[in-house]
């Protein structure tokens, strides 16, 4: 199977990622997807649900959250195309390469985060039964937007905010010293992002994942 563009796009943007240590191991990238997989993801056809949020935890509002499923890859060019590249084997094989990760029998798993005014995220670490996280930035406005995701040298100590860029991404692989969150602050609009997991099989929200019943790896 030859590589899709939008495998090709990744895979670029990984081999450039800038790695950072502090205040954990992670990779920021640039120009993460091509331009008619962006386009066709931000043309997401599902609205940006009325939530509250009370706990800083996403599971708070898990019947409003929506997830590159079976039902998007069958009916979205875009969210298919996603979908296919985070499965295939190249993409798989190069995140082990350059992140140590290691992915050979999880899932995928990608939810589609459309956040409002009022969203905040305690800090927390990923640790369990995820095992690769990828925040994927996706915005339209022309100024800069105070959104990015909060990184923690421990569970209370702030460490610094990445910058919210359009096509941009910061990939870790989960362990005790992970600590990331969302301080509040305003949200004028929707802040959109992708979150690309890859899990074990303990996973038990299995309508969640891209492809059920197939692996990686």
């Amino acid at each position: 199977m030859t590589q899709s563009t939008t495998g090709t796009t990744f895979l670029l943007a990984l081999r450039q990622a800038r790695e950072e240590a502090w205040p954990f191991r992670h990779w920021l990238l640039r120009d993460v997807l091509d331009t008619d997989t962006l386009a066709g993801l931000k043309d997401w056809p599902h609205a940006a649900p009325e939530v509250r949020y009370a706990l800083g935890r996403r599971e708070e509002n898990n019947p409003t959250r929506r997830y590159v499923d079976a039902d998007a890859i069958d009916n979205s060019s875009p969210a298919c195309a996603l979908a296919e590249a985070f499965q295939s084997a190249g993409v798989v094989s190069a995140i082990e390469a350059r992140c140590g990760a290691r992915l050979t029998g999880t899932n995928l798993r990608i939810e589609y985060a459309q956040d409002g005014e009022g969203f905040w995220l305690e800090p927390h670490t990923d640790i369990g039964v995820k095992v690769f996280t990828m925040f994927v930035y996706l915005d339209d406005g022309d100024a800069p937007r105070d959104w990015g995701t909060d990184l923690f040298s421990d569970g209370s100590t702030h460490a610094k905010r990445l910058p919210f860029v359009d096509n941009s991404a910061m990939i870790f692989i989960p362990s005790e010293d992970t600590w990331h969150g969302f301080q509040p602050r305003s949200i004028d609009g929707v802040r959109r992002s992708l979150i690309v997991n890859y899990v074990t099989s303990e996973w038990r929200n299995r309508h969640e994942l891209a492809y059920p019943e197939e692996p990686v790896g």
